[in-house]
C-alpha cells in the first residue's frame, strides 16, 4: 500500500470518527488527531484561531455546542502526501444538532497535516459553509 492509500484509509477511519465524535459533543478524539506543535490553525465556519492556546478554545467552544450527530460525510476531492506533508480538499456534509436546534451544514473544507512521530496530525483547517 502506498502512502497516499495508508492516508486515505486514516482518513476514512480515524478522522471520520475523530469528526462524528467532534459533532457529538466530545472532542477529545479530535484533540488527538491535532498537531501539538505550532504553528496550527483554524479558519473556521464558525470561528478562527492561530496557535495551540486558541485552537484548544475552539475544541471546548464545539464541544459545548454540537450534540446528537446523525450523519459526517467528506466527499474528498484532492489529497497528497508528500514526505511528511499532506492535505485534502472536499465538501463535508454534517447533520446534528448546535444548542440544541438541528443543523445541516455543507461546508469546503481544506486540512493540511503533519506526520509526526510516525502518526498524522492535523495542523491546518479551513472550512466555510458551501451554498446549497
Amino acid at each position: 500500500m502506498s502512502d497516499r492509500d495508508d492516508f486515505v484509509q486514516w482518513i476514512n477511519t480515524t478522522l471520520h470518527d475523530a469528526e462524528v465524535a467532534l459533532h457529538n459533543g466530545d472532542a477529545d478524539p479530535r484533540r488527538a488527531i491535532w498537531s501539538r506543535n505550532e504553528p496550527v490553525s483554524i479558519l473556521g465556519a464558525f470561528r478562527n484561531a492561530y496557535g495551540l492556546e486558541e485552537v484548544e478554545q475552539i475544541f471546548r467552544f464545539l464541544e459545548d455546542s454540537f450534540s446528537h450527530c446523525t450523519s459526517w460525510e467528506l466527499e474528498l476531492h484532492a489529497c497528497d502526501v508528500t514526505g511528511d506533508m499532506a492535505y485534502t480538499a472536499g465538501i463535508e456534509r454534517i447533520s446534528f444538532r448546535r444548542d440544541g436546534e438541528p443543523t445541516n451544514l455543507t461546508l469546503r473544507a481544506t486540512q493540511v497535516y503533519r506526520r509526526e512521530d510516525g502518526q498524522w496530525r492535523v495542523a491546518h483547517r479551513h472550512a466555510d459553509a458551501l451554498a446549497v
